[in-house]
C-alpha cells in the first residue's frame, strides 16, 4: 500500500512505507566512545499557552523519553539547543528539566550531562550589552544548580556575552573565571551561528582560525578543568584540527550533524567522542553502532551510520536552527509522544514537504518501531494539510 507525499515543488508522489523495522536491542555501556544524545523537551499539548509566554512541558512524556536513551547505553545531554533552549524554552523551564532529569538520571543509573549558560538575563532595552560581572553572575547561578544536581556541566555560548565582548581577552577572562570556580571538569560547547545567528564572532572573533586561537587557549590555561570540548560547526576538518591540538586527556565531543560518522570513527591520530541532536532520533541505531565500534569493526561502524547521514543533513538543513521541529516529528511517528506539538508553536517552523521527505528517509532507515503507526500519523498530518489519503 501506498502513501502520497508532496515533494519540494508540491507535486504529490507514491511512497511505499516499510513494514518491518531495523532490528536493535537495548545493551551494556559502550567502551570506546562517550556518547550523549541532546534531548528534546515535549510540550503540554492542552496547556493554555500564547507565543512568547513560558512553556508547558508535558514532564511524564519528556522523562519517558530520556529514559528510552538510558535504556540503549546513550547519555543526556540535557536543556542544550535540542530541547529548544533559548527558542521556547526559557530558564526558568530549563532549570526545572535539570532539577528533574538529573533526578530520574540518579534513578536510572544513567549518564547527563547538562547546560549551562545566561539566558536567564532578559534582553535589554535597546539592545545594550550587560557588563561582564553580569554574566559571570548568570553562569556562575546557572553552574551551581547543575552541580548541585550532580550532573556534569557544560558551559554554553553565551548570547550576552556574544554581545558584551570586546574581543578575546573579555572571553578569556570570563572562561577562565567559571573554570577555576567549577568543582568538576566541565566540557566547553562552541556553537556555530549556523544554530544561533546570534553567536556570531564567537570567541572575539569572525575568523575562525583566530576563534579556534582563542578557544584552545581558553583549554590550555585550564586542562584540568575541562572534561571536553564540543564543536558545532559543521566544518570536519577544523574539527579534526582542533582535535589534535588539545592537551592530553581533553576529549573532542563532536556537535557535526553532517560528518559524524567519519569524526567518531576517526583516524591514525585519533577520534572523537559525540555530543549529537541527531541521536535524538537515530537512538537504538546510533547505539548499535557505536557497539559494534566498541569491538573494533570500523567498517561495520561506518556500514550501520553512514546511511544516517541523509536523513541528518535533511533535518539539519537551512536554517539550522529549526532541525528541532524534525526531531519532535519524529519522535511523534515513533511513538515516543502522543501528538505533534512543540512549545513556541515551533512545529510550523518546517514545510510539509520537509517533514514528508523526513518520514520517507527516516522509514528507509527502519528507525520506527511500529512502521504501521509511523504510517498513520503521516496520513493524519497529511489530511490536516487537505492532502487527499
Amino acid at each position: 500500500m501506498t502513501i502520497r507525499l508532496p515533494g519540494p515543488g508540491g507535486a504529490l508522489r507514491d511512497y511505499r512505507p516499510r513494514t518491518e523495522p531495523l532490528a536493535v536491542t537495548a545493551g551494556t555501556p559502550f567502551t570506546s566512545r562517550t556518547v550523549f544524545s541532546a534531548a528534546h523537551v515535549v510540550a503540554d499539548p492542552y496547556a493554555d499557552v500564547s507565543p512568547g509566554s513560558p512553556a508547558a512541558v508535558d514532564w511524564d512524556a519528556t522523562l519517558a523519553f530520556r529514559r528510552h536513551l538510558w535504556s540503549h547505553g546513550l547519555g543526556v545531554a540535557e536543556a542544550m539547543d535540542t530541547a529548544q533552549r533559548g527558542m521556547g524554552l526559557d530558564w526558568a523551564g530549563a532549570a526545572e528539566l535539570i532539577r528533574r532529569s538529573a533526578a530520574e538520571a540518579r534513578s536510572a543509573g544513567g549518564r547527563i550531562a547538562c547546560g549551562v549558560g545566561t539566558d536567564q538575563l532578559p534582553a535589554t532595552e535597546f539592545g545594550h550589552p550587560y557588563g561582564l560581572a553580569e554574566i559571570r553572575a548568570a553562569y556562575e547561578e546557572q553552574l551551581a544548580l547543575v552541580e548541585e544536581s550532580g550532573a556534569r556541566a557544560i558551559l554554553m555560548a553565551s548570547r550576552a556575552l556574544a554581545a558584551a565582548a570586546k574581543g578575546p581577552e573579555d572571553y578569556l577572562e570570563v572562561y577562565g573565571h567559571l573554570l577555576r570556580q567549577a568543582s568538576e571538569p566541565v566540557i566547553l560547547h562552541w556553537l556555530g551561528p549556523m544554530f544561533d545567528p546570534a553567536l556570531e564572532g564567537y570567541w572575539g572573533a569572525t575568523d575562525l582560525d583566530a576563534a579556534t586561537r582563542t578557544f584552545l587557549d581558553v583549554v590550555a590555561a585550564h586542562p584540568d578543568k575541562v572534561d571536553g570540548i564540543k564543536v558545532s560547526l559543521l566544518d570536519a576538518e577544523r574539527e579534526i584540527d582542533i582535535r589534535r591540538r588539545l592537551p592530553k586527556g581533553v576529549r573532542c565531543y563532536t556537535g557535526d550533524d553532517f560528518n559524524y560518522p567519519e569524526l567518531i570513527a576517526g583516524d591514525d591520530q585519533g577520534f572523537s567522542h559525540a555530543l549529537l541532536g541527531i541521536f535524538d532520533p537515530l537512538g537504538p541505531l546510533a547505539a548499535e553502532a557505536v557497539r559494534v565500534l566498541d569491538t573494533g569493526d570500523v567498517r561495520g561502524f561506518r556500514d550501520l551510520l553512514d546511511p544516517t547521514v541523509g536523513l541528518s543533513r535533511h533535518l539539519f538543513q537551512a536554517p539550522t536552527r529549526f532541525y528541532k521541529t524534525g526531531v519532535v516529528f519524529l519522535a511523534w511517528l515513533a511513538g515516543h509522544q502522543a501528538h505533534f506539538t512543540m512549545v513556541g508553536g515551533l512545529q510550523s517552523a518546517r514545510s510539509l514537504p520537509h517533514l514528508a521527505r523526513a518520514y520517507e528517509l527516516a522509514d528507509g532507515l527502519g528507525l520506527f518501531p511500529d512502521p504501521k503507526l509511523a504510517e498513520e500519523r503521516m496520513r493524519t498530518l497529511l489530511g490536516v494539510y487537505g492532502v487527499d489519503r
